[in-house]
């Protein structure tokens, strides 16, 4: 008869992306969009036009288009962030405007390494 034998797999950590207050960001930090607000006026909504004026903005709260892409903050001006993408991109956030997380910076990382070689690679026709 065979014996099995088996094996425990090695501990590992898991790490969760902590919500952001405006104030919180630092230089240095590598963020992620987790929401974005948009606001629409009423008048475009399709609702009853005696619930809302027609002057009155309806907020809408979606996920994140790029979800845990991390982001780099590059430089602080409150209520904008300018941050660099992993691909070497840039662009300016408006807080008002987007809720973030604080990413783990191993797993920051660790995911700006494999796109940045993913960018790098230049298909052949």
């Amino acid at each position: 008869m065979l014996a099995m034998k088996s094996a425990t797999a090695t501990r590992s950590t898991t790490n969760v992306a902590r919500p952001l207050a405006a104030e919180d960001v630092r230089r240095g930090d590598y963020v992620s969009v987790l929401s974005e607000i948009f606001e629409l006026p009423s008048f475009l909504w399709t609702s009853d036009a005696q619930l809302l004026p027609p002057d009155q903005l309806v907020r809408i709260e979606c996920r994140g288009s790029e979800g845990g892409l991390p982001l780099k903050v590059k430089a602080i001006c409150l209520p904008y962030i300018f941050v660099k993408k992993p691909c070497g991109g840039h662009k300016t956030l408006d807080v008002r405007q987007h809720r973030l997380v604080r990413l783990c910076p191993e797993y920051a990382r660790l995911v700006c390494g494999v796109l940045r070689k993913k960018s790098a690679v230049v298909p052949s026709f």
